[in-house]
């Protein structure tokens, strides 16, 4: 705590980071947070970007329609659906003696086709990019062609040639082992030692190589990146700072805009939106809360949820630092079970992508995750890992101590109209036995 940055820091800050650092649960506002039109001209990211990516995979539709045969139902397109949740939502105003304005719904990317989880729109997008451009460039295939001709030995047989590496700390390593392997690719998952045991299984049952490594997520990244470099056949899936994962995921807003539209959910300036993210090393909510403001603008208000443990992304905003801190510097040992957040060091290029645009970050703690883990099963009979359950206390914040963010900008009167939507991550690939000791470790907190 004696780092030159914690006596930079403003009063309400330090009180903040001795809060952190002791690892209660916490809220922070985003004091950096600005109108859309002069946060977007600070990015080098744009609609057309994204565009692009929706495109691509467009154009990979119906090759996974035909691989992956869960997909067909969608054409190919890889989604998932919008549930409303009014029993989890009179639960947590019951257990917490706090009335929640506006309705619930929860976006079960936990069911997303192929990896379960939301790692399957940005892993996936990646790998298909890295595909395209390798076909292309040796005039395999042109961008006018069915690609569900990719589905034939010709072309496993071709992308044999190359390899794919990534450092995970579990679903991303599912999403890009899954479908590189089911491509064609030599795939490589270097997997952190809180990975679960039934993903790394589970890898190796589709043909993909997994390396394991006794220390945290930011090795398992490390050692990942040095083999791929000596590899030039080999292409690495950088989730620290990969453009292309951030836009798979800002993809997710152009499908949640159709939903909502389909449902008659109205987001404009009298209706907000209100988003709650879980958060790692940031790319997925990154990607997903970008893609939100680029269609809502200044009437949807992105929040992202950390473990106490590991709140990576929290310390990194909050100080100006970004990837230069680490939770390690503030006495935190990032060990958590919610495994796909358990990242020390945030996304440098994703925290200053998003300074502009996200409203502010929570932490919660395994016991409450587990809690809300029980409770939503019990509630709506929607099984998450842990993780997933991040977001859900985000409505809870933002009617208690984090109030004060709706009246800076005007909602208080607005939230009753407005719509709350938790993100849930993953959990619909949980065996079913490790499911059934989580919800009993939610019925012991």
């Amino acid at each position: 705590m004696e780092k030159e940055f914690y006596n930079r820091m403003g009063s309400q800050e330090q009180v903040l980071l001795n809060r952190l650092s002791n690892y209660q649960e916490v809220y922070w506002s985003n004091g950096k947070l600005e109108k859309y039109q002069t946060g977007i001209e600070k990015c080098t990211l744009t609609w057309i970007d994204v565009d692009d990516a929706e495109k691509r995979l467009e154009r990979f539709a119906p090759y996974i329609a035909k691989v992956f045969p869960e997909t067909q139902n969608t054409g190919g397109i890889i989604e998932s659906p919008l549930v409303k949740i009014p029993s989890m939502q009179q639960k947590m105003e019951q257990d917490l003696g706090q009335r929640i304005s506006g309705d619930l719904w929860l976006k079960c990317d936990s069911h997303l086709p192929i990896s379960g989880s939301i790692k399957a729109r940005g892993g996936i997008y990646e790998v298909l990019k890295h595909a395209e451009k390798l076909a292309l460039s040796q005039r395999l295939l042109t961008m006018d062609d069915d690609y569900s001709v990719l589905d034939s030995d010709q072309f496993r047989n071709f992308f044999s040639q190359y390899s794919i590496a990534v450092g995970s700390t579990g679903n991303l390593g599912l999403s890009i082992g899954i479908m590189s392997a089911k491509i064609g690719f030599n795939v490589t998952v270097h997997m952190s030692a809180d990975a679960k045991q039934w993903k790394k299984d589970l890898l190796r049952l589709k043909g993909v190589t997994v390396v394991e490594y006794e220390s945290d997520y930011s090795k398992a990244v490390e050692e990942g990146r040095r083999q791929a470099e000596a590899d030039p056949s080999c292409h690495f899936i950088d989730d620290e700072n990969s453009q292309d994962l951030f836009l798979g995921y800002a993809t997710a807003a152009l499908r949640l805009k159709n939903q909502l539209q389909e449902l008659k959910i109205t987001v404009d300036e009298n209706h907000p939106l209100f988003v709650y993210l879980p958060c790692g090393v940031g790319g997925g909510p990154g990607g997903v809360a970008y893609g939100l403001k680029l269609l809502f603008k200044d009437n949807v208000h992105c929040f992202f949820a950390e473990p106490t443990h590991s709140p990576c992304m929290l310390l990194g905003m909050m100080t100006g630092l970004h990837d230069q801190i680490s939770v390690q510097d503030i006495g935190l040992d990032n060990l958590t079970d919610a495994d796909g957040l358990a990242v020390g060091r945030p996304s440098g290029f994703v925290g200053k992508i998003i300074e502009p645009f996200l409203s502010g970050i929570y932490t919660v703690s395994d016991e409450r995750l587990y809690k809300l883990l029980k409770d939503l099963a019990d509630s709506e009979n929607i099984y998450l890992e842990p993780s997933a359950l991040a977001g859900m206390n985000g409505p809870v914040w933002l009617a208690g101590e984090a109030s004060d963010y709706l009246s800076r900008h005007g909602l208080s009167e607005k939230v009753s109209q407005g719509t709350h939507i938790v993100w849930a991550t993953g959990g619909s690939m949980v065996p079913k036995e490790m499911m059934e000791k989580y919800y009993q470790k939610g019925v012991n907190s």
